[in-house]
């Protein structure tokens, strides 16, 4: 005997229609829901990543190329490069007290052109900073003026708190825009810059400040204005005997040893 078909009637089926109408509502409450959670996770994402008020952005631009900061002429037969760190007790006495006469009797002289490099040590609390300063002063046509000012007032700011007002004084009596060189100093838009002079430096082999690379060698040490000197006469005489056929060349021995005795204590 075949089952018996039982007619639901249309009590049953008001009663299926409204559990449809019932499920198909809790279904489009959850998929407006989602879309609320999905529009206020894109908003927070956006205000998170968007530029807060009153802070500049870089520029999405290539790596700076590290330039250092040249002194004379680019095209002088030989550079000097200096890879120094301004809180450095041992630049400072090399800037004060040699670099005079390596400006005046080398580059004055057009024997060779003397560039700046920036090498911060991690055990330097300031140097970033100063390194900043210094930048932002050359931003003026002042980086020399900084960077003397830096080197001879290098107790003074090194010990203490916080070195802004000092350098801010420095900009004062070097004849800076003040208010110019201060905007420069609080945005920090050279520290690109000073990053790439120190990778310069770490590409050339420097790991101690001062070093110098002079011609095609790398001198650790405040060296004295004699063996600077003997270092620039031995690379002019490379690079002049490099254009001769069989032209001898300066050897490095007694250089060599002029430095091991003035990097001895």
């Amino acid at each position: 005997m075949g089952k018996q078909r039982v007619d639901a009637g249309p009590g049953r089926r008001a009663n299926v229609v409204k559990r449809q109408r019932r499920a198909d509502s809790m279904r489009g409450f959850y998929l407006g829901m989602a879309g609320v959670v999905v529009a206020g996770a894109a908003f927070l994402t956006w205000q998170y990543l968007k530029p807060k008020e009153g802070v500049r952005l870089a520029a999405a631009t290539t790596p700076v190329k590290a330039e250092g900061y040249l002194l004379g002429s680019a095209t002088a037969p030989v550079q000097i490069l200096e890879f120094a760190d301004f809180e450095c007790p041992a630049c400072s006495n090399f800037s004060t007290i040699t670099e005079p006469d390596v400006r005046k009797r080398i580059v004055e002289a057009g024997l060779a052109s003397f560039r700046f490099y920036d090498f911060p040590l991690p055990q330097h609390k300031h140097t970033m900073k100063a390194s900043n300063s210094a930048a932002c002063a050359n931003d003026q046509g002042k980086f020399w003026e900084m960077h003397d000012r830096i080197f001879a007032g290098q107790n003074e700011w090194a010990a203490s708190r916080n070195p802004k007002g000092i350098f801010k004084d420095f900009a004062g009596e070097i004849g800076l825009d003040v208010p110019k060189w201060e905007e420069c100093y609080e945005d920090g838009r050279h520290q690109a810059r000073i990053e790439a002079n120190r990778a310069e430096g770490e590409r050339r082999g420097v790991s101690s400040t001062p070093s110098f690379v002079i011609g095609r060698r790398l001198v650790p040490g405040s060296l004295p204005y004699d063996v600077i000197k003997a270092y620039v006469d031995s690379a002019t005489a490379e690079a002049t005997a490099s254009t001769l056929d069989g032209g001898a060349k300066t050897k490095p021995d007694s250089l060599n040893a002029a430095v091991d005795s003035a990097n001895t204590p």
